[in-house]
């Protein structure tokens, strides 16, 4: 790979690598790997599978620490699926098509006649190749600070549920196993107001609890549909939930239930 394509792509990481060899190797496809080793130049070419299996692990981990520190509220099955979005193919594809990494895969000549270049799994797979390159090169600050900034962050930023393109977390079901847990009311949606024509239409619902000292709080969320409109109401609830004062929560745990 030619020094100034390797430079670009050190640009868009981030990171200038020491050793520039780990992200050769990660952009190295198996087909290329092994069509050096039938021309006799190289015994046992490396690619990018046991960095891809490094990297999906750096991933995980970085991924798992930012949501247990931003969502102390959130049940563990929300945080699984919040996780799995974050970390699954369709979110990466994403990621590795604006970093371009298409372009800078080293595949067999057989890999790239099929379209090698824009495989979903390719190009996913050498992304997960360059984290772990990142981490071995850099350590887990370079590594972290990649994950964070590029995959993690921007998709928390835009995750509002009111716009159509963006996925719907399941809040509700959250919020559920959340009072559930804690022996409280299950939460009453009531759809209180739906304006517009039909192809395009705003509805808004409204959320109250029945315990005693967050009555007068009322969640209130306008969606594109209904759904998307209870599941922001639901979001809302659960983090008034996480900032109620120490005194509810000595009263809750008095009570035999905790918040």
């Amino acid at each position: 790979m030619k020094s100034r394509e390797i430079m670009a792509l050190e640009e868009s990481l981030g990171h200038h690598f020491q050793r520039r060899e780990l992200i050769e190797q990660a952009l190295t496809h198996s087909s290329q790997a092994r069509e050096v080793e039938a021309l006799g130049a190289s015994p046992r070419a490396g690619d990018n599978e046991l960095l891809e299996f490094l990297g999906d692990a750096v991933l995980g981990l970085v991924t798992s620490e930012a949501l247990f520190h931003r969502f102390p509220e959130f049940q563990e099955g929300h945080l699984s699926k919040l996780r799995a979005h974050l970390v699954g193919q369709r979110h990466l594809l994403r990621v590795a098509e604006q970093l371009q990494i298409g372009h800078y895969l080293r595949l067999g000549r057989g890999e790239e006649k099929s379209g090698g270049r824009t495989k979903a799994t390719l190009l996913v797979d050498a992304l997960e190749a360059i984290l772990a390159a990142l981490y071995l090169d850099g350590g887990w600050p370079v590594a972290r600070d990649f994950i964070l900034r590029a995959i993690v962050d921007p998709e928390l930023a835009h995750m509002k549920l009111e716009t159509s393109a963006m996925p719907v977390m399941d809040f509700k079901s959250a919020l559920q196993e959340r009072l559930q847990a804690s022996g409280r009311p299950q939460p009453v949606y009531a759809l209180v107001k739906e304006e517009g024509p039909e192809h395009k239409k705003t509805f808004t619902v409204e959320i109250k609890l029945a315990e005693p000292e967050i009555a007068e709080f009322v969640a209130r969320a306008q969606g594109t549909t209904k759904k998307r409109a209870e599941q922001e109401a639901a979001r809302q609830v659960l983090e008034h939930l996480s900032t109620l004062p120490d005194a509810a929560r000595r009263r809750a745990v008095k009570n035999g239930s905790t918040l």
